[in-house]
């Protein structure tokens, strides 16, 4: 990561000085970062990647190519794209008609668990063949609740294609999915599923630049997302509440990010651990996203001490304990507890297997174990070869 930062400083013409004023961060820190012998924050790397007009993940150097293909992930990316393409063309003549919308929901109601689990490659292969039937089902039923029906389906649909792509590393194929489900959304009937179309648009700012944007998406969500009472739209409205927490966090603004920590954790004290439009919004979402705050925030020690409250019921997210477990195992890292950050991204491994190998924090917590140790475990060199580092 240092060298893709000392590689853009140049191709933007920045002295090393330069390119900490611009990011507001100290010189010494950013050429520790640059030779290699310091872990920046992501809060550090979100104001680098913003100084250097690009994304985090290249900083991070996403997609990670060679594990793709060796996993055999890469050649589901274009099947993916093209989907997403020829959303709203009529289909050719003779292809047979769509299923009826029952038929096709017990479809869709598949890729919630596939997301859940982590489980991308499966998802992905699933993925091309069902938006074209949605598309199609759509087209096919010009108005009414049928209609509506279809068009929440097919934001749903769109939403697994984000997930493919966000996870694998492919930001602009996981926008063009956004967009889709934008359109889809609106025309659904649910006004939860535009919410939570901006609460994704909103996390892919966390990726770039434009952090404040999100942080504004998400308030606009929680203005129109009117709370009616129920379980489902005020787990939407936690999960919007979340993301706050994370964003305002990543723009340094942890009095922000703590004041709608407590928030809710207040709302999820009344709701209890609940399962609504993929939010896994409870007690358990939001304290792991506590540990998450505090560690962009290089805050570790608080980290730790957050995570250790945290215990993910058995029946909980797949996908939501892996990244508690990336998280933690980045604070116990970063607080010279190397062992314990090993055996916490070997759980992660075991809990959510691709996630994990293509998660950017998984490498940047190898890199830091690697460079803490003059002579690395087998076990720790497996897990970097593993992890493509």
């Amino acid at each position: 990561m240092g060298a893709r930062i000392q590689e853009l400083r140049a191709l933007r013409g920045y002295s090393l000085r330069e390119l900490a004023q611009l990011a507001h961060v100290s010189k010494s820190m950013l050429s520790d970062v640059e030779r290699g012998e310091r872990q920046p924050s992501e809060q550090v790397v979100a104001a680098v990647a913003k100084a250097l007009r690009v994304s985090v993940p290249v900083i991070h150097g996403q997609p990670y190519i060679e594990q793709l293909r060796q996993d055999e992930l890469d050649q589901l990316i274009a099947p993916l794209s093209n989907a997403l393409d020829d959303w709203d063309i009529p289909p050719a003549d003779d292809t047979p008609p769509p299923r009826p919308v029952a038929e096709i929901e017990n479809t869709v109601g598949s890729f919630y668990k596939l997301r859940s689990t982590g489980q991308f490659g499966a998802l992905a292969r699933m993925l091309p063949s069902a938006l074209a039937e949605l598309s199609y089902a759509v087209l096919d039923t010009p108005s009414g609740t049928r209609r509506e029906r279809a068009c929440w389906l097919q934001s749903e649909a769109a939403l697994g294609a984000f997930s493919v792509a966000y996870k694998l590393g492919y930001l602009d194929l996981a926008r063009l999915a956004l967009a889709r489900m934008a359109a889809a959304a609106a025309q659904s009937g649910d006004p939860r599923q535009v919410a939570v179309e901006r609460l994704k648009r909103a996390q892919l700012s966390a990726n770039g630049p434009a952090i404040e944007m999100g942080l504004r998406l998400v308030n606009r969500a929680l203005d129109d997302l009117d709370d009616d009472g129920t379980a489902p739209t005020r787990a939407v409205r936690g999960g919007l509440v979340l993301k706050g927490v994370q964003l305002y966090a990543l723009v340094g603004r942890g009095e922000d990010s703590d004041t709608w920590l407590a928030e809710a954790q207040g709302l999820a004290g009344d709701l209890g651990e609940t399962d609504h439009y993929g939010m896994v919004f409870g007690p358990t979402n939001v304290g792991q996203h506590g540990v998450a705050a505090a560690g962009d925030r290089d805050e570790h020690g608080i980290a730790l001490e957050r995570a250790a409250d945290v215990h993910p019921p058995e029946d909980y997210s797949p996908l939501r304990t892996g990244q508690f477990l990336v998280d933690r195992a980045r604070s116990e890292a970063l607080m010279a507890r190397p062992e314990d950050a090993l055996a916490s991204l070997l759980e992660a491994r075991k809990v959510t297997p691709q996630q994990t190998r293509y998660h950017p924090t998984t490498r940047e917590t190898v890199g830091t174990l690697l460079r803490a140790r003059p002579r690395p475990s087998q076990q720790l060199r497996e897990y970097a070869h593993w992890s493509g580092v």
